[in-house]
């Protein structure tokens, strides 16, 4: 026994190291973007200035005009990426996890090295450039925070793009008959209510396979919205599909702030709507009862059943209020962004926003960061466009969907979802 008892603990550093596998990941990405800088910023180098203007005319104070020269910032950010590569090359190899800071101050300097790079000798306008970003990302926003309730709840929701599609068209439509956008608001709402009912019934009560559900769902509302607009709205746009839109409200003082005064501070009612909503997402589900019994059920609903809560129910009521969220991310396309509802113009924003769901791994804010880093993406190939950026066009257009697939299958690809998302709950 006392032989035993040695040589267990003899190896017992040997049986930690080799439980505390080296996970090599996230060293071995940060050294294909910075091989990738190496060969942009430095060998395949841009000769110019890059102009960074940082304020409006309407701002308290004028900003002066950053201007960097791109071969030498080129150099230096390479450096610095390198750098930070062999410090998460270091961490992994003292058994310790990359910190998220690293990934942060890479990911500003790359960006920074890029658009630097790929604007030599042209200027860029920061403000109109996140202005546009936000804009991109309210509905993603909505449709992410729809999903993280949902799935919280135990139900992958994978029928966002549809609320989205579902509440645009309603809202459009509403907004036009009543000439009252809030209206149209509260019916895109009602709308998303809908289409969530009908995944809730087949899910919840009737069993059916939930992403085969969300999926039927998408292709149904997709075709119903299509053939109604073909048949109503087209031809009587004037009365049917001319909604009024929400104009902006600039917060007195907050809105002239340099840089993020325009950005967030002179938005739209939804846009103000989107930041109440983020908060208060984010404190019922970690800081109330509700947010409690939201994710015991998602976690392990037999244990919720055994206290007391009605699992089903909750799980009912919950994706019913997903659904009303993701409907207002729908309104936005009609009564804040484009003025008209249009054929499939969510044009994949359901997906995007259930990977911004993944690769936050289902926390409200963190999914709202990645909504905001998926409609960056999106703006920032719109905005490169204009320059002439030497990046292909289609490359540029490829932009947001790399992104998307890129955080999802590599930065996100280890993230664990509630257990029991996606499982019936039949009680016994």
């Amino acid at each position: 026994m006392s032989q035993l008892t040695h040589t267990s603990s003899a190896d017992a550093p040997i049986v930690l190291e080799r439980a505390a596998e080296r996970k090599w990941k996230t060293p071995g990405i940060l050294a294909f973007f910075s091989l990738a800088a190496l060969l942009l910023f430095v060998i395949f180098e841009r000769d110019g200035i890059t102009s960074f203007r940082l304020a409006t005319d309407s701002d308290f104070f004028q900003l002066p005009v950053v201007q960097l020269p791109s071969l030498a910032t080129g150099v230096v950010i390479t450096v610095l990426l390198f750098a930070l590569t062999a410090a998460s090359a270091w961490f992994t190899y003292s058994y310790r996890k990359t910190g998220l800071w690293v990934i942060a101050v890479f990911g500003v300097l790359f960006l920074l090295g890029f658009l630097t790079w790929t604007a030599a000798g042209e200027t860029i306008p920061v403000p109109g450039l996140l202005l546009g970003a936000l804009a991109l990302s309210v509905p993603l926003i909505f449709g992410a925070l729809g999903g993280v309730i949902s799935e919280r709840v135990g139900v992958v929701n994978v029928a966002i793009e549809g609320q989205l599609l579902a509440g645009a068209f309603v809202s459009a439509l509403v907004a036009s008959i009543t000439r009252s956008a809030i209206a149209g608001l509260l019916a895109a709402m009602v709308a998303g209510v809908l289409v969530s009912f009908v995944l809730a019934a087949f899910s919840i009560k009737y069993l059916v396979d939930q992403v085969i559900v969300g999926v039927v769902l998408n292709v149904l509302v997709t075709g119903l919205t299509s053939f109604l607009y073909s048949q109503l709205l087209a031809g009587n746009a004037a009365e049917l599909n001319s909604p009024p839109r929400f104009g902006r409200i600039p917060i007195p003082g907050l809105s002239q702030i340099p840089i993020i005064g325009p950005v967030l501070f002179n938005q739209t009612l939804i846009v103000y709507l989107m930041y109440i909503a983020v908060a208060a997402v984010w404190f019922a589900l970690f800081k109330t009862k509700w947010g409690l019994r939201v994710r015991a059920v998602g976690e392990h609903p037999q244990a919720a059943d055994t206290v007391g809560i009605n699992v089903n129910r909750t799980r009912f009521l919950n994706v019913s209020l997903a659904g009303a969220i993701a409907g207002l991310g729908g309104a936005y396309f009609t009564l804040g962004s484009v003025g008209a509802f249009n054929k499939e113009m969510t044009a994949g924003a359901g997906f995007i926003a259930l990977a911004a769901v993944i690769f936050g791994r289902w926390d409200p804010i963190r999914a709202t960061l990645a909504a905001l880093l998926f409609g960056f993406a999106s703006n920032l190939q719109g905005v490169l466009g204009v320059i002439g950026s030497p990046v292909p066009s289609e490359f540029m257009l490829m932009l947001p969907y790399v992104v998307t697939i890129f955080a999802v299958a590599g930065l996100a690809s280890a993230a664990k979802g509630p257990a029991a998302s996606g499982k019936p709950y039949i009680k016994s």
